[in-house]
């Protein structure tokens, strides 16, 4: 699990302020602070979170219910509801989309194959890719799903994540070696991890495939827990090349982190 995202509305703050809708305002921002809490929170959890009087949050958690996208467990407590499934697969197709000028960019700059990718649930999914213009170049599908223990992408987006919630990731999935460099023990993850962390940046180093290497770094303040990559053959994508590449793979991320804050319009 990555770290949440806080949530970035004050549900006391007068709608003036902002210039929106209060009740809007208050409603989102609750189910910002249910999906921080892991999707299932009570009403006097959400009242001390936000701030907001218990009838007020009644209220709106009562016509969020009415609309599908809070569901009222039998123990009384609150939960996100399934019309959320609909918007945020949606929106993860269009995450995809907005990243790719910013993937171009990174084709441009280090001659390699660039990727998105996501952490849902216990899995990485890749939902954008551009691919290199070298006629030896890596290729992976876009909606992909692999374990995260094998990939750079999944080192990054773990690497903050406490270990007890890692170790318990890695008991469901199971570590399987996809080649002879897999980490397939969990110290040897929790070390990787630490590294990432030293470092700022993760490596897959022909452990999803023999002969590739891959970079990767988190996109920080994403809405959603997302990191980016190159990958290509081990021969080109090597120390020297990484010295180069990973600066330019942190400043696509932070630029694409403030894109995607400002609801982000493709770059030019």
């Amino acid at each position: 699990m990555p770290t949440s995202s806080a949530s970035t509305t004050d549900a006391s703050k007068p709608a003036a302020a902002t210039g929106g809708v209060q009740s809007l305002e208050r409603a989102f921002d609750l189910l910002e602070r249910m999906a921080d809490a892991g999707g299932e929170v009570g009403l006097s959890e959400l009242s001390a979170s936000s701030g907001l009087p218990l009838p007020t949050i009644h209220r709106l958690m009562r016509t969020l219910v009415a609309c599908g996208y809070v569901r009222q467990q039998p123990n009384r407590r609150y939960s996100l509801g399934p019309r959320l499934i609909r918007l945020g697969e949606s929106a993860s197709r269009l995450l995809g989309t907005w990243a790719r000028p910013y993937l171009a960019r990174l084709v441009e700059e280090t001659g390699e194959t660039a990727n998105m990718a996501l952490l849902d649930g216990d899995e990485i999914v890749y939902v954008a890719q551009v691919p290199s213009k070298h006629s030896m170049r890596m290729f992976t599908e876009v909606g992909r799903r692999v374990l995260p223990h094998s990939t750079g992408v999944g080192k990054a987006l773990l690497a903050h994540t406490p270990a007890d919630e890692v170790r318990a990731l890695l008991a469901r999935t199971g570590m399987p070696a996809a080649t002879e460099k897999t980490i397939t023990t969990p110290e040897g993850f929790l070390d990787a991890l630490e590294q990432v962390r030293r470092v700022g940046y993760a490596v897959d180093d022909n452990e999803q495939e023999i002969g590739v290497r891959c970079l990767a770094v988190s996109v920080p303040n994403s809405p959603t827990a997302a990191a980016v990559s190159i990958s290509g053959p081990a021969g080109r994508v090597t120390e020297a090349a990484t010295e180069r590449i990973v600066p330019i793979l942190q400043e696509v991320a932070q630029d694409l982190s403030v894109a995607l804050a400002n609801t982000g319009p493709a770059q030019g």
